[in-house]
C-alpha cells in the first residue's frame, strides 16, 4: 500500500494517512485525545473530503499512543463556557458525527484504549467496533450533570438494547472488551496492539466490494433504524434496480464468469 501522511499544522488534533483505498484518521491530542472545537471542525472537513474522492473506500479511525482511543469532550470547555459554549459544543459533536456516520464507504473504529463519552460517540458513528481486550468504554456524562450529546442515546440502544444502554448511561456502568462484545457493542475483540492492523485488514476485505453496491447497502442497513419493514422492503427493490444505472452488476458477474478480480470504478459523486 502507498502510505502518504497529511500533516496537521493547525493544532487541530487529527491526523490523516491515505493508504490505499484506505484512509486512516489517528485522534492525536495528547495526553486523552479528547475532542475540541478545531478538532470536531476537523472530522467534519476530513469526511467531506474523503467523500470527494473517488480513490476512498475505507476509513480507519485510531487513537494516538497505547492508552486512550479518546476520553472524549474536554470538560473544562462546559465549566468556563455556559450554555452559550454547550450550545456550541453540542450542534460541533453532532455535526462531526454525523458526517461520520454518513461516510460513503465502510468506516471501522480501531479501538485501542479508553474510549469515554464522545470517545465512545466517535465509535458509535463507525460501522464497525474493534477493541483491544484491555480497553475501557463508558458513556459517563450523568455523572457529571450531563447527557450524551453526539448520539450516544440514539445509537447505544440500537445496538445492545435497551436495557444494557440504560445500564451504562442512567447507571453509569463502565464495561470492559469481553462484555462488549458480549453484548454487541463490539464486533471483535484482539490482543493489545493489534486493533490497528485487525481494522485495516477488514477494510482492505472492505474494498474489494463494488463501491456503487457497498454505498447502497449502507444506506439500507442505515434505513432499517428508521423506517419499518414495508418501506425498507420497497427501498431495496428501488435501490437494486438504481445500480443496473451503474456499471457494477456488469462488471462484478462478468468478473466472476471471467474468474477475475473486479475493477471497481467509485461513483462520481457521493
Amino acid at each position: 500500500m502507498t502510505n502518504t501522511a497529511s500533516v496537521d499544522h493547525e493544532g487541530d488534533g487529527l491526523r490523516v494517512e491515505r493508504r490505499g483505498a484506505i484512509a486512516l484518521l489517528i485522534i492525536d491530542n495528547p495526553p486523552a485525545n479528547t475532542w475540541h472545537e478545531k478538532s470536531l471542525a476537523a472530522l467534519e472537513r476530513h469526511i467531506g473530503t474523503l467523500n470527494a474522492d473517488r480513490k476512498i473506500h475505507a476509513l480507519v479511525i485510531v487513537g494516538a499512543g497505547e492508552k486512550f482511543f479518546s476520553a472524549g469532550a474536554d470538560l473544562k470547555r462546559f465549566a468556563e463556557g455556559g450554555k452559550s459554549t454547550a450550545l456550541d459544543m453540542a450542534t460541533r459533536f453532532g455535526r462531526a458525527f454525523e458526517a461520520l456516520s454518513a461516510f460513503h464507504g465502510v468506516s471501522i473504529a480501531a479501538i485501542n484504549g479508553y474510549a469515554m463519552g464522545g470517545g465512545l460517540e466517535c465509535a458509535l458513528a463507525c460501522d464497525i467496533r474493534i477493541a483491544e481486550r484491555q480497553v475501557q468504554l463508558a458513556l459517563p456524562e450523568a455523572k457529571v450533570g450531563l447527557l450524551p450529546c453526539a448520539g450516544g442515546t440514539q445509537h447505544l440502544p440500537w445496538l445492545i438494547g435497551e436495557g444494557w444502554a440504560k445500564r451504562m448511561i442512567l447507571c453509569g456502568e463502565r464495561i470492559d472488551a469481553e462484555r462488549a462484545l458480549t453484548i454487541g457493542l463490539v464486533e471483535d475483540v484482539v490482543d493489545t496492539g493489534m486493533a490497528l492492523e485487525t481494522a485495516l485488514g477488514l477494510a482492505e476485505q472492505s474494498t474489494q466490494q463494488s463501491p456503487d453496491a457497498l454505498d447502497r447497502c449502507k444506506r439500507l442497513i442505515m434505513n432499517a433504524r428508521d423506517h419499518g419493514l414495508p418501506n425498507g422492503y420497497r427501498m431495496e427493490r428501488e435501490l437494486f434496480l438504481e445500480l443496473f444505472d451503474t456499471d457494477a452488476p456488469s462488471e462484478g458477474i462478468g468478473a466472476f464468469l471471467d474468474k477475475r478480480s473486479p475493477q471497481w470504478q467509485r461513483p462520481e459523486s457521493s
